[in-house]
């Protein structure tokens, strides 16, 4: 679960409910580019454009790259997890340059195998076209049964 809520009222007591709702559930929580907000929930660390935090955690640290550029800058960073994106068009980042099925598989050979994520208008047809280099993806309006 990536906790993106940059400007939401209540971000803190939004955060730590989030992080329980998390454990109980045994899903991972990673908070993008909040170091500090991270430690507090206990939480790995989510670089968008894999921009390095401020602090280092000994935490799950994911990334957000678009180009080769942000590839290279995450993995120096240290991300375990490099969210490759967007592969299609979405609500979420309306406008911007996808990548394609194509474009997604020709980035993704910059990664190691096992830390290739998907992300941006994902669903089940979309992610089997990424074939068998893809080890996760990550979705919004998948998720969401009347969009």
């Amino acid at each position: 679960m990536v906790f993106r809520h940059d400007t939401a009222p209540g971000r803190l007591a939004l955060g730590r409910r989030i992080a329980a709702l998390c454990r109980e559930r045994r899903l991972y929580l990673v908070v993008a580019g909040d170091a500090r907000l991270a430690a507090t929930l206990h939480a790995g660390l989510h670089l968008r454009g894999g921009r390095r935090g401020v602090l280092r955690l000994p935490c799950l640290v994911t990334a957000s790259v678009h180009n080769a550029v942000e590839l290279a800058r995450a993995r120096r960073a240290g991300a375990m997890l490099l969210f490759i994106s967007p592969v299609n068009a979405t609500k979420s980042h309306a406008g911007a340059q996808v990548l394609g099925a194509a474009g997604w598989r020709r980035l993704a050979r910059l990664a190691p195998r096992g830390h290739r994520a998907a992300l941006g208008g994902i669903d089940g047809r979309s992610i089997r076209a990424l074939g068998q280099g893809c080890a996760a993806a990550g979705a919004i309006e998948a998720f969401y049964f009347n969009v």
